[in-house]
Formats: C-alpha cells, sequence, structure tokens
C-alpha cells in the first residue's frame, strides 16, 4: 500500500508542478502567456498525470480487494515483484497516452483567437483555437478516454463491489468498521477524482457554466492533490505513531 501512495504522491506533485504557476501568475497578474508548444506540453503533462493517477487508482483497488475479500493469498500476489510491474506498466500507459496527445495537436492548425479562458491549457479550449478538422482527434479521445479512463473506474466499482459483499458478511460491527476503514481513504480520493472529471469531461458542453468548469477543474488539479496526502496521513494509524515520535524527539 505504501508503495502505492508513493507513486500516488508522484502524480500529485507532477500534477501541481505543470498546473499551479500558471494558476498563480493568472490570480496575481490577471492573465498569463504561453507559447502553443508549452500550451500543449502542459495540456500533455496533465493528462499522463492524471491517466497515472486514475490506473495507480484501480490497481490500489485490486489491492483493497485481495486485503479484505482474499487476505490469506495477498502476500503471495501482492509482492514486490508485482508492484514494479504494475507500476512500470501504468507509468508507460501514461507516457503514451502523454506522445499521442502531443503529436495529434502539434499537427493541428491553430489560426486564433489565440486567447484561453482558463487557468491552464485545458483539452477544448484548446481545440476551440484550431482551423483544422477535429473530428479524429475527438475521436481519438474517447477512446483513450474509456480505455484509460473509464476502465479503471469499472475495476474500481467491481472491487468495490466484491469489497462491500465480503464486510456485509462480517458478523461483528467492530470487524466491519476495522474491514472498511482501510479503504475508507483510497474511496475518498476515488469519489473526488472521477466526480469532477466525469462533470467535467462526460456532461455535454453547452448549456454548462463556464465558471463552473473552472471551479470543478480546480478540485482535480489542485484541491485533490492539496488533500490526497492529508486523507492517507490522518486515517493512518502508521503515520500517527511516526508523526507522535516525531514530536516526542
Amino acid at each position: 500500500m505504501y508503495f502505492f501512495i508513493t507513486q500516488l504522491s508522484l502524480c500529485d506533485i507532477l500534477l501541481t508542478t505543470d498546473i499551479v504557476p500558471t494558476l498563480l501568475l493568472t490570480v496575481l497578474y490577471g492573465g498569463s502567456s504561453v507559447t502553443l508548444i508549452g500550451c500543449i506540453f502542459q495540456f500533455s503533462f496533465f493528462v499522463m498525470s492524471e491517466s497515472s493517477e486514475c490506473l495507480l487508482l484501480s490497481v490500489m483497488s485490486y489491492d483493497r480487494y485481495l486485503a479484505i475479500c482474499n487476505p490469506l493469498r495477498y502476500n503471495s500476489i501482492i509482492n514486490h515483484m508485482f508492484c514494479v510491474v504494475s507500476v512500470t506498466i501504468v507509468w508507460l500507459i501514461g507516457f503514451t497516452v502523454m506522445f499521442m496527445y502531443m503529436i495529434s495537436m502539434y499537427h493541428l492548425h491553430y489560426c486564433g483567437p489565440h486567447f484561453i479562458d482558463h487557468f491552464y491549457c485545458d483539452l477544448e479550449p484548446i481545440l476551440q483555437l484550431s482551423c483544422s478538422d477535429t473530428t479524429t482527434i475527438y475521436k481519438e479521445i474517447l477512446l483513450i478516454g474509456v480505455l484509460n479512463g473509464f476502465s479503471p473506474f469499472v475495476i474500481i466499482v467491481i472491487s468495490y463491489v466484491c469489497i462491500v459483499i465480503t464486510i456485509m458478511k462480517i458478523p461483528s460491527n467492530t470487524g466491519r468498521h476495522k474491514a472498511f476503514s482501510t479503504c475508507s481513504s483510497h474511496l475518498t480520493v476515488v469519489s473526488m477524482l472521477y466526480g469532477t472529471l466525469f462533470i467535467v469531461y462526460l456532461f455535454p458542453s453547452k448549456g454548462k457554466s463556464l465558471t463552473l468548469s473552472k471551479v470543478l477543474s480546480l478540485i482535480y488539479t489542485v484541491l485533490t492533490p492539496l488533500l490526497n496526502p492529508i486523507i492517507y496521513t490522518l486515517r493512518n494509524q502508521d503515520f500517527k505513531k511516526a508523526f507522535h515520535k516525531l514530536r516526542l524527539v
């Protein structure tokens, strides 16, 4: 679990490093300028970070599933080799998605107005600047979204359905509470991330407030990376014990 949390923290660091500087410039000076290549790079790194995080959360849900539903086989399946291989695959997929977006967007022709009403270079604002036919790239986006966004969500849902069924079979309330507490932090992070991503990217943009989209974007680009360490720290007894020892020293 701690190995996967370190990788999740790395995703959050990459995401905030990519988004927050532009956000601060926009807030402090009422706007910021960026080159076209820089804008495409920013969105591509954002996609890589979010894609890797979605995949990591699905791997972590499988980790929780084995820990609760099949604890006797947990140590034999979730070993060091499994962790290294799964994380390597996650990052390779994330980088592959990043380069696919970079190549597709770089080959579009942009004719203005060269203005993005957002605090970072998001997908829809970039495509609105293009004079090229974006039908192909929208199909590519849909395919990548299904494979890299919706599929991990399905894995998470199936894992938690099995977890809930197993927890309900535990006879004591103490046992049920202890079992559920081991995955409550993960479930909180998943709800925050996927809830906002679905609203922003799956719901039709027509009739949706631009201000609402910006606020929701703040949740998964700034607020979620900020809260992830707090959620996993406050809910973890090992972190509490380590912090208590540090205070005594």
